[in-house]
């Protein structure tokens, strides 16, 4: 029984440097195993069929699908990680200007007092708009 227990000083540095490295290509693997499936629903040139095609070749084959996808489709991966990303900013900012440039009541109180210096409001109309603006 004595035979049988292993502590941690018997395990050898060249073991303890093995396992860490298959644990990281373990994890390398993983990590591109979903880049590779998210650029295939990522890319809008693949029909369905292709898309389950190349979808149901890394699951069966997942070593040589992951290859075989690389070396095919693997030149535009980047080209459209970067269309992705650029069409997240645009839409983040096209809801930040959304929301902080327009329709405020900093702009309406701003078109109110060009009305009044106009000419086209009276001071009593200017009041009240104001007082209905801030109140909202």
């Amino acid at each position: 029984m004595r035979d049988n227990l292993y502590l941690a000083y018997d395990y050898p540095l060249l073991g303890a440097f093995w396992t860490m490295m298959w644990i990281f290509l373990w994890i390398l693997w993983i990590s591109l195993l979903f880049r590779v499936i998210g650029d295939v629903f990522r890319d809008d040139s693949l029909s369905g069929w292709a898309k389950t095609g190349w979808t149901f070749f890394m699951i069966v084959m997942p070593f040589l699908g992951i290859f075989v996808y690389l070396v095919a489709r693997g030149r535009d991966m980047g080209k459209r990680e970067h269309q992705a990303a650029r069409a997240r900013q645009e839409s983040l900012d096209a809801y930040i200007q959304g929301r902080a440039g327009a329709g405020g009541p900093a702009d309406e109180l701003t078109k109110l007092s060009e009305l009044k210096s106009r000419g086209v409001l009276t001071e009593t109309e200017f009041q009240h708009a104001k007082e209905k603006v801030l109140a909202s």
